[in-house]
């Protein structure tokens, strides 16, 4: 077996050409911080041990209280609910809840960045149950946060638990 050591600063980039050898080929890249998409953190969350009631016709945050993972600890699960993370960069979002309800008419699924409306990746003026979207957003890596809002026209209102139906995930997809 052999290995190509390739030296260099850090101001620029590296180009390693390796000539096709017949069987498997294995590269290792060192671990970064900060610009590799494997070193940023990521997270799912979604709303466990009970559905959430809320009132019709009312933004409200959705409390995703349960993790199945956090890779830097950068989701509150327990006060507010929110991601900030600490590497800055672009963000891949993704949002979805289930309603339990009578009589939907409007369902409408939004992020919030840093308390105010961002995007409604979801607005859906008919009869259903569930709505999901997904976006992509810069964040800081120190002061920005996002949360999920859900708004809905319907009869007693309750945002289902379920990892499968009520979540919000996200990673880092792109360093700054």
């Amino acid at each position: 077996m052999s290995s190509i050591v390739v030296s260099g600063d850090t101001s620029g980039a590296v180009t390693l050409a390796v000539p096709a050898v017949s069987g498997t080929n294995t590269v290792t890249i060192a671990a970064q911080t900060g610009t590799l998409n494997a070193a940023g953190p990521a997270f799912y969350a979604y709303r466990g041990s009970s559905d959430q009631s809320f009132s019709s016709n009312t933004f409200t945050k959705i409390q995703y209280n349960t993790e199945i993972f956090d890779t830097a600890n950068c989701f509150d699960s327990t006060t507010n609910y929110r991601f900030t993370p600490t590497v800055a960069g672009y963000y891949q979002i993704n949002i979805a809840m289930y309603i339990n309800a009578a009589a939907i008419t409007r369902m409408l699924l939004a992020v919030y960045k840093n308390g105010s409306a961002y995007i409604r990746p979801a607005d859906i003026n008919a009869a259903g149950n569930t709505v999901s979207g997904s976006v992509l957003v810069y964040m800081n890596g120190s002061t920005d946060y996002i949360e999920g809002y859900a708004y809905v026209t319907a009869t007693t209102p309750a945002i289902t638990s379920s990892s499968e139906l009520t979540y919000f995930q996200g990673f880092l997809a792109r360093g700054a």
